[in-house]
């Protein structure tokens, strides 16, 4: 593996985790908005949580994606 190609895949990686952690941080802000008051207003808060918290989710699976494209190139060379 050259260099370009370890600093790629470093990147990739990166990226990754960097998602994964938004979308932990995203988890855990909608589940506290589950522990809050019985109210409409929070609620209404709560499914706007759930939504950043899906997004985030697709973000992860996004870089998982790409990350794991640029392994099997590397690895497999497809």
């Amino acid at each position: 593996m050259d260099g370009a190609t370890k600093s790629k895949l470093d990147e990739l990686q990166a990226a990754y985790r960097t998602a994964v952690d938004e979308w932990v941080k995203a988890i855990r802000a909608e589940a506290a908005l589950a522990s809050v008051d019985h109210s409409v207003a929070k609620l209404d808060e709560w499914e706007q949580a759930h939504f950043r918290e899906d997004d985030m989710r697709k973000n992860v699976l996004a870089a998982k994606r790409a990350y794991e494209d640029a392994l099997r190139s590397e690895i497999y060379g497809f």
